[in-house]
């Protein structure tokens, strides 16, 4: 006997339609939105407090200003990636799609992308070498990694593939058959899994880039894993047998990663300029 999806409302609160350039919108609190606002305030929580133990070299304001700019990457980032890699042909259809939020969609590599450039250019701005302003992000992403895999459960979406492991739950978009609850695997590697692994390796190296590239071969394996048993996207499907374009994707992280670890390179430097 198969596990049921525990059908839980992804909505938390509607505030009622509205029209905006012709269009139709039902704005609402969701789950997965939510999910995203903890893994933020907890990722301001953990560099807040970095940041008051750096001895100066960071201040909460520094702090503020890198989650904002980090935050939009995620957004802008993450919904544009989606809409180019994966519903191309939505877009060329209806540019508008691509602020149709409400409808899903969210790309992690296109919202690393995002996050890059604003940490290039938060980097300018506080005259610091890049891989100084990574080397401090990268230990939080797993927090909001886990807890959008926690929203795509909730929202019954991104399931994997059909199996007969004990399990294997039946979810309601899925079809009669059980599934691998792959969003809960992605939870367990791409959030508490590489969170772990961050936090150990973090303390243990002051080499510049080596965290942030500890982070793109641990997030680069873990998802390699996870897409296994994930069921792909249909309007893409499986690429050379059973490769997946998440797997794709990943494989330039994973060999970049080896790189930044294996180079050498001095430790991250204070600050140039004015705190």
């Amino acid at each position: 006997m198969a596990l049921q999806f525990p059908n839980i409302d992804p909505v938390i609160v509607s505030f009622g339609p509205f029209e905006l350039f012709g269009q139709t919108f039902h704005p609402a609190l969701r789950w997965y939105g939510f999910m995203y606002l903890v893994g933020f305030m907890a990722a301001m929580f953990l560099l807040n407090r970095k940041a008051d133990r750096s001895n100066g070299l960071w201040s909460r304001e520094q702090v503020s200003d890198l989650l904002f700019y980090a935050f939009l990457g995620v957004i802008l980032g993450g919904r544009i990636g989606y809409v180019l890699v994966y519903h191309l042909d939505y877009f060329l259809a209806d540019p508008l799609y691509l602020f149709k939020i409400t409808e899903g969609g969210m790309s992690f590599h296109g919202g690393l992308v995002g996050v890059i450039l604003a940490m290039l250019y938060i980097a300018y701005k506080q005259q610091r070498s890049f891989f100084a302003v990574a080397d401090i992000v990268a230990p939080v992403v797993p927090i909001g990694l886990g807890a959008g895999r926690i929203g795509n459960f909730i929202n019954g979406e991104l399931w994997g593939r059909v199996t007969d492991l004990p399990w294997g739950m039946v979810f309601p978009s899925g079809g009669p058959l059980p599934r691998h609850p792959s969003q809960l695997y992605q939870f367990a590697l791409e959030g508490v899994a590489l969170f772990i692994l961050l936090q150990w390796y973090s303390r243990k190296t002051d080499k510049r880039g080596a965290v942030s590239g500890m982070f793109l071969l641990g997030y680069g394996i873990f998802r390699c894993v996870a897409e296994l048993v994930r069921q792909p996207d249909p309007q893409l499907g499986f690429f050379l047998g059973d490769i997946t374009m998440g797997q794709i994707l990943s494989v330039p992280m994973i060999i970049f990663g080896i790189y930044l670890l294996v180079r050498k390179a001095p430790a991250n430097t204070p600050v140039k300029g004015k705190q």
